[in-house]
């Protein structure tokens, strides 16, 4: 299959606009993500944010752009409250469990990697944990005050929002209409010695009555990062002041996205990134947001513990676009399993009457290109997955040859296995079955940058590794 590169427009949330996506650097994107807080399980509103960035990751690859992919894991400093108030949601969980913080996270980081490789989420270029860069945060916060925009107040030191030009650009609200917009109730309970309600935390001081599980010595005192400063630091480590993309869901907007910028533009004079994409919500039953907060969630693990297949969910968040609300029922996941059983149905019976030459028609570009047009408009996988159904059933124009390879191609970002049930006549060659038994035993020693390095040397032999709750898969790429 030929290198597709075609344009690729994205709904930016920083201009409001759909805009045609140009890269910094020619061929190659570095993208950021806001990864998990690990004090409890991911959720699937959680997983539908996910999957939305797992999508823009592929069909950046399908364009054939290589991507740099970072997401950060949340160990400390994300309170209960995103208004800077109450308490740290690691130690809640430690609490919670009778656990120590550091088992907490590990536990939690270990299981939403496991859930993300059940919805075939690719795994970050780089996964960076907020307590491995505690130097990094201080350096920065040290920065920030050389240029006056901090200020220290009785729990820890604050970002003065008023100094900063533009400040809440993201949410489309000026300084004092955000202020008020809190004042409001959007946020009631606050510190009233902060200088402004939008005023947030860099870096909060442990208390004086107890000993915290994490806290560090700074220049300002025992305590701990605040959550917006990590993903600043940590996005900028590794992917430079000024990079391509940068992702979450839409509740991320208001206040860490917002408070990410403004860090950002205080130590370097623009945004950390050009392009700002969020998906929407997940909602169950009556319009309510899927939260952890709320008491019982849904997890991967309970989708499956019901009979679906993880990746049934995953065809479900494909039938929306990522910037719609989903409502969830488990009536919408059984149609979407039901849809992806006869979609796997139609592959396996093509595979077995490949008959035909390998040359393409007319008719297969056409379907292609209609294919690369719906997924490169901002990610348009509902007119993707109609289109897929049309050529599910086209019965004269295409060989099954040509169908099965367009389906194939279709599932690179897609990602919902549909050759799984295809019965292979083709052998591996001795080599790339010691690869995959290496990168399995890295896996299994959780040696995740081997195992990618393995799986980058396999997709260069033309094998394509996916990841399954029914084990390893593998087919070889037609060229």
């Amino acid at each position: 299959m030929r290198n597709p590169k075609g344009d690729i427009y994205l709904f930016n949330t920083l201009t409001r606009k759909r805009e045609k996506f140009v890269p910094i650097e020619k061929g190659k994107v570095r993208m950021y993500c806001c990864g998990p807080t690990v004090y409890w399980y991911a959720h699937i509103g959680n997983f539908r944010t996910y999957i939305f960035e797992d999508v823009l990751r592929r069909v950046l690859e399908f364009n054939g752009f290589e991507v740099k992919h970072v997401m950060n894991i949340t160990d400390v400093g994300h309170l209960t409250s995103d208004a800077d108030t109450g308490e740290d949601k690691m130690e809640v969980g430690a609490q919670r469990e009778r656990k120590t913080v550091w088992e907490i996270a590990d536990f939690y980081a270990e299981k939403f990697f496991e859930d993300s490789e059940r919805l075939n989420i690719l795994r970050p270029t780089i996964v960076c944990r907020a307590t491995d860069h505690i130097a990094d945060m201080i350096e920065f916060i040290r920065k920030l005050e050389e240029k006056g925009y901090t200020y220290i107040i009785d729990d820890g030191v604050y970002f003065d929002t008023l100094k900063l030009k533009n400040y809440g650009k993201l949410t489309g609200m000026n300084f004092e209409r955000l202020n008020e917009t809190l004042k409001a109730g959007a946020r009631v309970e606050y510190n009233p010695n902060k200088r402004n309600l939008t005023d947030f935390c860099l870096w909060r001081f442990s208390p004086k009555d107890r000993k915290r599980q994490m806290e560090w010595d700074s220049p300002w005192g025992v305590g701990f990062p605040g959550w917006h400063i990590e993903c600043t630091v940590m996005g900028m480590k590794y992917l430079g002041e000024h990079f391509d993309i940068h992702c979450g869901g839409i509740d991320h907007i208001p206040i860490h996205h917002t408070n990410e910028i403004a860090q950002a533009e205080a130590a370097t004079g623009r945004p950390p990134a050009n392009y700002w994409l969020h998906g929407a919500f997940l909602v169950f039953g009556k319009s309510m947001k899927m939260a952890k907060s709320a008491g019982e969630i849904i997890t991967v693990q309970t989708i499956m513990d019901e009979g679906f297949d993880p990746l049934a969910f995953r065809y479900l968040c494909l039938t929306a676009h990522y910037r719609s609300e989903l409502v969830f029922t488990w009536e919408s996941l059984q149609s979407a399993q039901n849809a992806l059983s006869t979609l796997r149905e139609h592959v396996r019976s093509l595979a077995e009457n490949l008959e035909g030459s390998v040359s393409r028609s007319p008719k297969f570009e056409e379907y292609y290109e209609k294919f690369l047009e719906a997924v490169n408009d901002d990610l348009n996988m509902p007119k993707a997955l109609a289109l897929t159904w049309v050529l599910v059933r086209e019965e004269k124009m295409l060989t099954n040859r040509e169908k099965y390879d367009l389906l194939m191609e279709f599932d690179k970002v897609f990602a919902l296995d549909l050759a799984r049930n295809v019965q292979r006549e083709e052998k591996l060659p001795p080599e790339a079955e010691e690869l995959i038994r290496k990168r399995e035993d890295a896996r299994k020693a959780k040696d995740w940058t081997a195992a990618d390095k393995i799986r980058e040397q396999l997709r260069a032999m033309g094998i394509i590794v996916e990841d399954t709750p029914q084990g390893v898969r593998w087919r070889i790429e037609k060229r």
